[in-house]
């Protein structure tokens, strides 16, 4: 039986569709049912569920973006920080439970400095420590840092999630709704895609770590922005801002992640992944409106 902490959440809630349209005996927690950011209370959890294994998809992002993470500083640390450690101590505590942590590749800014794509190994670049970050990547690096060593995780990054329902929370609703928009170049993840992946990671028991759960390559603001106009018709002009500096001075409170990572660790245990403008025009032929019936 599998453990789900955060599962109302737009990860979360992907995990529980998943998980229970494969059959998976699984139990969603909410904070109502457990205090889970308690250590006692959540070992207390677990060896009273006799769970086999504990996805933990809760955090704070901030809503409507990361710009409200700087308002709401400690949520987003206790969130992101403070709770994959306390994970960390209360799976240790009652047995060793094997467990799987949603982390984000917004811990990176950039390319490597060979050109290509961050790799697990790399150091974050967008941190606390590189005195360059939004507090949401601070927070995350910080919450990686809290589970280096840790022989009985998976460390499981996402970036930027995607897919094909229409919500606040979809990148490509995102740039439908914007009135202007930032040129970047990213690597991004389809949300069903991810949590699939990630799921098999622990169903072929493949080795612990982490992992780039991204699309293979990468994509530009523009090449979306033009499979948004080919397959949608939507009948509007996208504009854009003229820089990143024009961008902050005027639509944003803190700095955003734009980065390139590499997925063949994740490829090279043989789960599959697609590549990322299939997985975007894939999701754009299905696409469904937010409040449309299904």
């Amino acid at each position: 039986m599998i453990l789900l902490l955060g599962g109302t959440g737009y990860v979360g809630n992907a995990f529980c569709e998943l998980l229970t349209r494969r059959g998976i005996d699984f139990r969603s927690i909410s904070r109502s049912d457990c205090d889970y950011t308690q250590r006692d209370a959540l070992i207390g959890l677990i060896r009273e569920s006799n769970a086999s294994f504990l996805i933990n998809a809760a955090g704070y992002t901030g809503k409507p973006n990361v710009d409200a993470c700087e308002l709401q500083k400690s949520q987003c640390l206790a969130g992101n920080a403070v709770l994959p450690g306390t994970i960390r101590e209360a799976c240790a505590m009652a047995g060793d439970l094997p467990w799987g942590h949603v982390s984000s590749g917004c811990i990176y800014t950039g390319v490597r400095f060979d050109g290509s794509g961050f790799r697990e190994e790399d150091e974050p670049n967008f941190s606390f420590r590189t005195n360059n970050c939004s507090f949401y990547s601070g927070c995350k690096a910080l919450g990686e840092e809290c589970l280096a060593g840790a022989e009985n995780v998976y460390v499981w990054r996402l970036r930027i999630p995607f897919n094909h329902r229409d919500s606040p929370r979809n990148y490509l609703s995102k740039l439908m709704r914007y009135h202007r928009l930032l040129e970047a170049t990213n690597s991004i993840s389809h949300l069903g895609d991810f949590v699939r992946a990630s799921l098999e990671c622990w169903l072929r028991r493949v080795p612990t770590g982490i992992y780039n759960v991204t699309n293979t390559g990468s994509v530009t603001t523009r090449q979306v922005v033009g499979m948004i106009e080919q397959e949608l018709k939507l009948g509007r002009t996208f504009e854009f801002f003229d820089s990143e500096d024009e961008f902050m001075s005027l639509a944003a409170k803190t700095p955003r992640s734009n980065c390139v990572m590499d997925n063949r660790k994740l490829r090279a245990t043989g789960i599959p992944i697609a590549d990322v403008d299939d997985a975007i025009r894939e999701s754009l032929r299905s696409w469904i409106p937010e409040g449309a019936s299904v």
